[in-house]
């Protein structure tokens, strides 16, 4: 086979799978809910969607991993963008202490060393590449967590997250007053989801 056929062949493949298996489309369904706007990627790995609870407007990107056993919550217009991890438990720390007796370990007691709890990520929010959300994390609306953040704890609205572990660097409000300068008639949509009196 020659180069060029072969390079045909991969290119007409990479394009057939990119349709078939990885296409994004608009229609989700959470918690008996019809969102028309929500997107997930099928390369999207959704562990106990039982638990999941999506807003409308939510985008999903390719290649995250959502472990929602201790449930996860994620507000209006929330974007995910690609490589991230929602993960509601740690179990590393048990398995550790208890060896191989991890597996027998009864369920009605306490395992040691175990986390878990819930993620509420707020409105409009943004999750920047590879990042990690951890256990008992509560992200206010209008928060961007930089790429490759460790985020675990609650932090307010509007809150720039970095680092790892996360912390606060900034505030969002400052960047999208210089945006609102620039397109003033914008002011109202914005006011609508990021006004103070909205709940979280």
């Amino acid at each position: 086979m020659t180069t060029t056929l072969r390079a045909t062949l991969n290119r007409w493949r990479r394009r057939l799978a990119r349709v078939l298996l990885y296409r994004i489309v608009f229609g989700e369904r959470s918690q008996g809910r019809a969102l028309a706007h929500t997107r997930i990627s099928p390369a999207c790995c959704i562990e106990h969607e039982d638990r999941l609870t999506l807003g409308d407007h939510v985008y999903i990107g390719p290649f995250n991993f959502i472990e929602a056993s201790g449930g996860v919550t994620i507000g209006d217009g929330v974007q995910i963008t690609s490589h991230c991890s929602l993960v509601t438990h740690a179990s590393h720390r048990t398995q550790r202490l208890l060896g191989e007796g991890y597996v027998n370990w009864p369920a009605n007691r306490e395992r040691p060393g175990w986390i878990a709890g819930p993620i509420h990520i707020g409105a409009f929010s943004f999750i920047g590449p590879h990042s990690l959300i951890e256990a008992n994390t509560r992200l206010g609306r209008g928060t961007l967590v930089c790429a490759g953040s460790f985020v675990r704890g609650e932090y307010p609205d509007f809150a720039i997250l970095e680092g790892r572990p996360a912390r606060i660097v900034g505030d969002t409000r400052r960047t999208d007053q210089r945006l609102l300068q620039q397109y003033p008639a914008l002011q109202p949509l914005y006011d609508a989801w990021a006004a103070e009196t909205k709940a979280p």
